[in-house]
Parts: structure tokens; sequence; C-alpha cells
């Protein structure tokens, strides 16, 4: 666990001093720091000065007024010694490195839970806040595989997708791999929203997962705070998996900002009549990667987990080998790739049966080919898989449970 600041620096101070006053605006705040060199200078630059920048009359009040923010940052720091959360500043070696090499990186982020899951390697899942029981259910199973062989998964604790893959990835019996989970929020690290989600939020704290945010304290939901999640779920992901989105959603901006970081986007479909998918067709059409089992996204993803891509498109290696699935996970730099089975405690004389299966359904003929097996062989087979409680079987097709 990253260690909890009891004491701020002097420059840590002035980033959060200019960070209140400006009230998190990001393009105050960086034009302010690249104008004077400093938080620091900034900070004790006269409000004339400010105002020659054209900031904002509210920011200039604010800064005007010092008191309310040195009695600002008490707080915080009070809040820190408390251990009621972490401070993550850009400078920091346990700041996320991913998010140094997005459009507009936040100066710090607060941190409930283990901060050391922002070092490791995430994939971000996002969709609609009302998703079908289908893609509840694909959500779910899918965080949970990525999660069970090492991935963290990353998402903005809304209802409906974002809900059912924090949970997914919670679902772990082996202790090792819970708590691969971390949450965007869009308000401040103090706030739950939405309101009935505390019990989430208290999992993924408890569970060793973490929850983090770029707003100040006691920031309450707004419409303009969603978007900025969005952007850091997109930046800390190593990829985007959208299981259901409308055209129409905070999905579509996450799915757009992915794609502006040089990341790949993965998209699954629906049927042609299903609104709620829309979305994702749109990815699709546009050039996102159609999957339809997590295999898919390890077959793409894998290949990025030594380098990682940055702004100008060249490739720069990751800060820490934390970034890798840890464990039994197997690493593409060892020429392996992980097994569909290996968690699903599936016998070896039936895996190449079991992994040309998937969660829709596949019939005789079609496993007689990919198999190549004869029907005895594979119906025995197939019923030993239905016995373990591997698969199922409806009208005629067998799948995954």
């Amino acid at each position: 666990m990253t260690a909890t600041l009891s004491t701020l620096s002097d420059n840590q101070r002035a980033i959060l001093a200019i960070w209140y006053e400006v009230n998190a605006s990001l393009s105050a705040y960086h034009k302010l720091v690249t104008a004077f060199g400093s938080a620091q200078q900034a900070w004790t630059a006269k409000a004339g000065a400010w105002q020659q920048l054209s900031i904002h009359h509210s920011h200039l009040k604010r800064h005007e007024e010092q008191q309310q923010t040195l009695d600002s940052i008490n707080k915080i720091e009070a809040a820190l010694n408390a251990k009621k959360y972490q401070l993550l500043f850009a400078e920091q070696a346990e700041f996320p490195t991913q998010l140094l090499q997005i459009f507009d990186p936040p100066p710090l982020l607060f941190c409930r839970g283990n901060a050391e899951r922002l070092q490791q390697a995430q994939i971000a899942i996002v969709g609609s806040r009302k998703p079908t029981v289908h893609a509840q259910k694909t959500t779910f199973d899918m965080a949970q595989y990525l999660a069970q062989v090492g991935y963290v998964i990353t998402s903005g604790l809304a209802m409906g997708v974002d809900k059912c893959a924090h949970f997914g990835a919670l679902a772990q019996a082996d202790p090792e791999y819970q708590g691969r989970t971390i949450g965007v929020m869009g308000t401040g690290i103090d706030v739950c929203y939405p309101n009935h989600h505390d019990h989430l939020f208290t999992q993924i704290v408890e569970q060793g997962g973490c929850l983090i945010s770029e707003l100040l304290p006691h920031t309450q939901p707004h419409k303009h705070t969603f978007p900025r999640r969005n952007r850091l779920v997109a930046g800390l992901g190593l990829a985007t998996i959208v299981t259901e989105a409308t055209i129409k959603s905070g999905s579509m901006i996450t799915a757009r900002l992915t794609s502006e970081q040089g990341k790949q986007v993965f998209a699954i479909p629906s049927h042609i009549d299903n609104s709620n998918a829309e979305g994702c067709h749109h990815l699709i059409r546009e050039g996102a990667t159609l999957i339809y089992h997590p295999q898919h996204v390890l077959d793409d993803v894998n290949v990025q987990l030594n380098t990682y891509p940055t702004q100008s498109g060249s490739r720069k290696p990751r800060q820490s080998a934390d970034a890798l699935p840890k464990s039994n996970t197997p690493h593409l730099n060892e020429g392996q790739q992980p097994s569909v089975a290996s968690k699903t405690k599936v016998p070896e004389h039936l895996i190449t049966v079991y992994e040309q299966l998937d969660w829709h359904g596949q019939d005789l003929d079609a496993l007689l080919v990919s198999t190549e097996l004869t029907p005895p062989q594979l119906i025995g087979q197939l019923m030993e898989l239905e016995l373990l409680g591997a698969i199922s079987a409806q009208g005629g097709r067998y799948l995954r449970v």
C-alpha cells in the first residue's frame, strides 16, 4: 500500500492551493503553471497577474482570499492524517504513469483503498446504465474472467454495466485475485454517487481495490464531471470494452477518448433490433474490434504489456513490473497465452472441447468440425463437461456456464 501523506511539501501545498482556487479547472490550472513556471510561483503571484491571463473572475476572487484556501488545505491534510483517503501528485512515483500521457493529465488524485492497483495492467469496461439482462451477465463474466488472469478492471461506478464490471472483478474465490478493480469517481472522493452504491464502494476498498477522483472533496455530481471521469477511465486502461451502449452515451465518449489515446476499443455485438446496443454496432462499423469472448481481448492486449503508447504515437516502457499480471498468469514475453480453462478446473483431456465453446452456444456439427473428434468421443466429453458443471445444453447447443 502507498503510504498516506501526513505532511505535504511546499510544492504539494501550492499544487493543492491552485487546484482549490481554480475549482479543479484543468485549463486554468495548466495555464497558470505553464505561465509562471511552477505551482509555487503561480500561487504567490498577485491577482493582477492572474487577470492578465484571462483567468475566470471566480478564480481570481478565491486567489484574493487565500485564508479560505489555507483552511481548505488544512482540512484536507487533517483528513490525510486521519487516513480517510490518500493524495497522489503527478510528481510522485506512485502516480499512474499512463495518466501522464493523456492530453489533459490531472495534477493530483485523491484515492481510497489500495493505490498499487493504479500501477497494474488495467482494462476498462463501460456501457449502458440500463443494460439488458444478457449484457449484465456478459459484463460480469468478462470482468470476472479478465480479473482471474491478472488484469485490473477499471470502470466508472455508475449503475448498470459499470456496476456489473466492478462486481465481476470482485467475485473471485482466490484471495490473490480479489479486489482487482478501480472505480473512477465523477464526484469528490468522499461523496457516494449513486447514493445506493455505498455497499459497492465499501466492498471495493475492503477487498483491495481502490477508488480515485481528481475532484476536490465534497464535490457533488454534475453533468460536466462525468466526461472528465470518462477520460480517466480511458486513460488508465490498456484498452476499453463496451458491452452495450446507446449512440448518445458516456460510454461512447470513453470509447472515443480511448481511440484518440491510441488504444484499442472492443465492442460486443447484439441483435440488430436492440436499440440499447446501437452504440456498439456503430463502434464496430467505425473500426472497433468485435468480440464475444474475453480471450479475444487477451489475444490483442497482451502484446501491449511491455510497452505503452504515448501521445506522440511512440512507445514508452512501462514504469514498473507491477503493471504486469502477477502470480501464475502467463506473460506474452514468455511466449505464452493464458489458457481459457486455467481457472475453470477443467481436466486436461477436456480442454480442447471446452475451448471451442462460448457463451452463445455451438451445435454438434460445428464442434465435430472444430475438434476433429468422432461423434462418440465428442458426445462423451460433452457429457463429462456437463457433469462437471462447466457447460450446459440448451436447444441442441452447448455453451459455457
